[in-house]
């Protein structure tokens, strides 16, 4: 079994700065792409950003520039730090990774969400 643990959610102005944290544990192996989602009311959940084993990095159109992820392999723990916040980036951020557990199998797991709110 694997679990996700997120922390870092909040209230903040618009402009201001979030940081958020997701640790993985359990039976892992090894972890290849971890990365955040978000969802919104009325709205499908979407990826934000992910950063694979290797360190590449992908990023929505709608954060380049003001979203940065990392990764802290020794860890198994992934980062987000948002800049320059939006009132429309409020929503629910999930972490996601793609692990391998210690039976060789690949699994998809999820964070049960942290609630990013941006005030205007």
């Amino acid at each position: 079994q694997v679990q996700l643990v997120e922390s870092g959610g909040g209230l903040v102005q618009a402009g201001g700065s979030l940081r958020l944290s997701c640790s993985a544990s359990g039976s892992i192996f090894s972890i290849n792409v971890m990365g955040w989602y978000r969802q919104s009311p009325g709205k499908q959940r979407e990826l934000v950003a992910a950063i694979t084993s290797g360190g590449s990095t992908n990023y929505a159109d709608s954060v380049k520039g003001r979203f940065t992820i990392s990764r802290d392999y020794a860890k198994n723990t992934v980062y987000l730090q948002m800049n320059s916040l939006k009132p429309e980036d409020t929503a629910v951020y999930y972490c996601n990774a793609a692990v391998e557990t210690n039976y060789r199998i690949w699994a998809n797991y999820w964070g049960q969400g942290t609630q990013v709110t941006v005030s205007s």
